[in-house]
């Protein structure tokens, strides 16, 4: 179904989403395993101007301000993305991004005579890994009135999770189902939140690469996979007490192990650490999430983690 005429507007308009953890469901959830996520604090604006030239031009800035991305775009390099340069930069990205957009609305462009001035500006440092593509592409599908959950399948790919979190201010429950995206708002509100926390390792991790290790090495019995994660998704979500949301939590890490063929975090980085930690998203980058009955900020200090922030600075 063609969308109405998207008729350009003088008027600045601005658009704004959530940063995304994954708390469980990590991998499994591109296979239909129910994902518990939570939306952050932090995310992702986007600011669109009317231009000139019949291109878009594109200035990303950093949460300090710094530009770390300025290009400009023409529209028939959008309608076409016939660019010979096929490297995975953020320009080619970026085009890639927008010209599945145009395949959604192309009268973004048709009935803009003019141009666009776009501008977008995180909250949180582009290293963290909250979500700066999700951020983006669900900015841009809010902007051009397309649907976010197909735009990222056309363009980058992935279960959507994130998506849904950038769409929503609290806990969510995520999950495929036929393929389609179903989104559950649920209360998430423990008494033990005071006890968590979450560290960043400072290493990137490539979703594409993890996601790939991960069908190399899944199991082949997915249902009985799948719904051992679902219980253990269930008994994260309805812990009482701190002791059984870190043993649900435990359980998770150990599945994924098997899984993964991979060390989980606190094996390979922390195993002297008094309490339960998790992998958030893609093994082996990003944030952990931390469980602790005492303040676990001097330990990580020590060595040499810098970055902790607790569950209500980070968490919506």
């Amino acid at each position: 179904m063609r969308l109405c005429a998207f008729v350009a507007n003088t008027m600045k308009k601005e658009f704004y989403s959530n940063g995304k953890l994954l708390i469980t469901g990590e991998y499994l959830v591109l296979d239909g395993a129910k994902a518990f996520a939570l939306p952050t604090k932090f995310g992702q604006n986007l600011i669109v101007e009317e231009g000139d030239n019949q291109e878009i031009k594109w200035t990303s800035h950093d949460l300090d301000g710094s530009i770390w991305f300025e290009d400009a775009f023409l529209f028939t390099e959008i309608s076409k993305n016939n660019t010979l340069d096929k490297t995975e930069s953020t320009r080619n990205t970026l085009l890639k991004i927008l010209h599945e957009a145009y395949l959604l609305n192309p009268d973004f462009i048709i009935n803009q005579s003019r141009g666009y001035i776009v501008t977008t500006q995180l909250t949180f440092p582009r290293n963290w890994g909250l979500g700066t593509s999700s951020t983006l592409i669900n900015n841009i599908a809010q902007w051009l009135q397309i649907d976010a959950f197909v735009l990222l399948k056309n363009s980058f790919g992935g279960s959507g999770y994130d998506i849904a979190c950038a769409q929503n201010d609290g806990p969510i429950l995520y999950y495929l189902k036929n393929g389609k995206p179903i989104v559950e708002k649920i209360n998430f509100d423990p008494a033990f939140s005071e006890n968590l926390h979450f560290v960043y390792l400072d290493k990137k991790q490539s979703s594409k690469a993890a996601i790939a290790s991960y069908y190399n090495n899944k199991n082949k019995d997915l249902v009985k996979t799948i719904a051992g994660n679902d219980k253990i998704t269930s008994a994260v979500l309805n812990a009482k007490t701190l002791q059984d949301f870190a043993l649900a939590i435990e359980k998770h890490e150990a599945e994924m192990n098997t899984i993964l063929k991979m060390q989980t975090a606190k094996e390979s980085l922390f195993p002297d650490f008094n309490g339960a930690i998790k992998s958030l998203g893609a093994w082996g980058g990003d944030f952990v999430l931390v469980i602790s009955k005492k303040n676990p900020t001097a330990y990580f200090k020590e060595k040499g983690y810098e970055t902790i922030l607790s569950y209500k600075d980070m968490i919506l």
